[in-house]
């Protein structure tokens, strides 16, 4: 890493460049001046190439050597971390303005009350990024953000992957506004087998079920279903509570119950992920 460089048609400089301009002034060598520094020439050696960032006891050390102040390094520690910081967010919203390409606004406004009158494109990312409280969208590529993926089929694009877990990661937050009974695994297995034997075929409502699973520490949350996601339920423990989280689009139907119950049993062996549909 180099203690200097140019981004944007601005210098980036390390305080580590001004240490390495002090030490050949004095003709000495690193070894002699991190002798005179009282550290060790490794440690003076990251600082130089800009690995190390300058420590108060650096500062202070420099301040007595050099006759300058403690804050005169500190400042210049600070003012390169800003620049980086500042390096850093902006890379990072290019990445997020990929990101939020595969998702639409008009979801979140539909869905969730986001404002509408909100057109600016960067200005809509920050809201997303704040509804789903992610430091950056970008995280939505991961794999494990929310929940594991169970499969890992090849045919598994980024995409997918970003809708899907956006979808668990809503879920996800509408479950910890709740507070259910603690998970009991033995109250949900009697409860799931009860459901499957005694109420197989009968018109079980969604809402119902959703009381069900609660009674037994399950949050069942059916997200609303975002066009293109492959995601059809998945499971997280969130503390003494679980996340049972489904794509509204199966509420609607015949297939809803089995769904979920296939979930449950996933729940039940703390087989806790996410199931995509596969193609």
């Amino acid at each position: 890493m180099s203690n200097y460089f140019e981004y944007k048609d601005k210098l980036i400089i390390h305080p580590g460049y001004y240490i390495k301009e002090i030490i050949d002034e004095l003709g000495l060598t690193q070894e002699d001046f991190a002798k005179r520094l009282d550290t060790t020439p490794k440690n003076l050696s990251l600082l130089i190439r800009g690995e190390q960032s300058l420590s108060v006891d650096i500062a202070y050390k420099l301040s007595q050597m050099l006759g300058t102040t403690m804050n005169y390094w500190l400042n210049l520690q600070n003012a390169y971390d800003t620049q980086m910081a500042q390096i850093k967010a902006e890379e990072d919203l290019e990445l997020e303005r990929r990101i939020f390409s595969y998702l639409s606004y008009s979801y979140f406004t539909d869905n969730f009350d986001l404002p509408a009158e909100d057109t600016d494109k960067d200005k809509q990312i920050k809201k997303v990024r704040e509804f789903l409280n992610l430091s950056s969208l970008s995280l939505l590529t991961k794999r494990d953000i929310s929940t594991p993926l169970r499969e890992s089929a090849e045919d598994t694009s980024e995409k997918d992957i970003v809708l899907s877990n956006t979808m668990v990661q809503l879920a996800v937050n509408q479950a910890l506004k709740v507070s259910p009974p603690k998970y009991d695994k033995r109250k949900l297995s009697t409860s799931i087998d009860y459901v499957i034997n005694s109420r197989k075929g009968d018109d079980l409502q969604y809402a119902e079920l959703q009381d069900i699973l609660f009674e037994s520490g399950v949050v069942l949350e059916a997200t609303p279903n975002i066009k293109g996601a492959k995601v059809e339920s998945a499971s997280k423990k969130l503390g003494g509570k679980v996340l049972l989280m489904i794509n509204d689009k199966i509420v609607s139907t015949k297939g809803f119950l089995s769904a979920i119950t296939k979930e449950v049993k996933n729940v039940l062996n703390s087989d806790y992920g996410m199931t995509l549909k596969q193609r």
